[in-house]
């Protein structure tokens, strides 16, 4: 385990286009939401800070409003077709400054906001639950048929909500 990230870890996180991005708010109550980028979801500002591009999605803010209340933080970066992953836990803060956010721009386009990510640990995890799961085997992959359909449980999970 190291406190920061060393040359592997960095190049290693450079190739990475998803991370999940685990946290927690002042009660306890824990979030873990999917962060991805074109080319990797992380930019290194140094050995010991990592910056993440919040975008538009799904308009939920869990993650930013539990950072302001307790900044431990928790990710799992995935590498397309490999097994290890890459985990690191630190403290964060989200910010707007000018700076960060133009250096996160996409295609012109800066983030909403910028998670800054002081690494405490980073360290790589062993390959066993993706090769269990065979999860990069495409003749695992669900067909057409087979996917739940997302769209009818967001709709009914919208009418739930709004009392409908």
């Amino acid at each position: 385990m190291m406190d920061h990230l060393d040359a592997g870890l960095a190049a290693s996180l450079a190739l990475s286009p998803l991370c999940f991005l685990a946290t927690g708010n002042a009660e306890g109550q824990l979030d873990c939401s999917p962060r991805g980028d074109a080319g990797s979801c992380v930019t290194l500002l140094d050995p010991h800070t990592l910056l993440l591009a919040d975008r538009p999605g799904n308009n939920r803010l869990d993650s930013l409003k539990n950072i302001v209340q307790n900044p431990e933080v928790g990710l799992i970066f995935l590498l397309p077709g490999v097994d290890e992953v890459i985990r690191v836990n630190g403290r964060a803060h989200v910010t707007t400054a000018p700076e960060l956010m133009a250096r996160l721009a996409l295609n012109g386009k800066p983030p909403r906001a910028v998670v800054v990510v002081k690494v405490r640990e980073a360290f790589m995890h062993c390959p066993r639950a993706f090769k269990s799961a065979g999860l990069w085997d495409a003749g695992g992959h669900l067909t057409p048929e087979q996917r739940p359909d997302f769209t009818a449980m967001f709709v009914e999970h919208v009418r739930v909500n709004s009392g409908g």
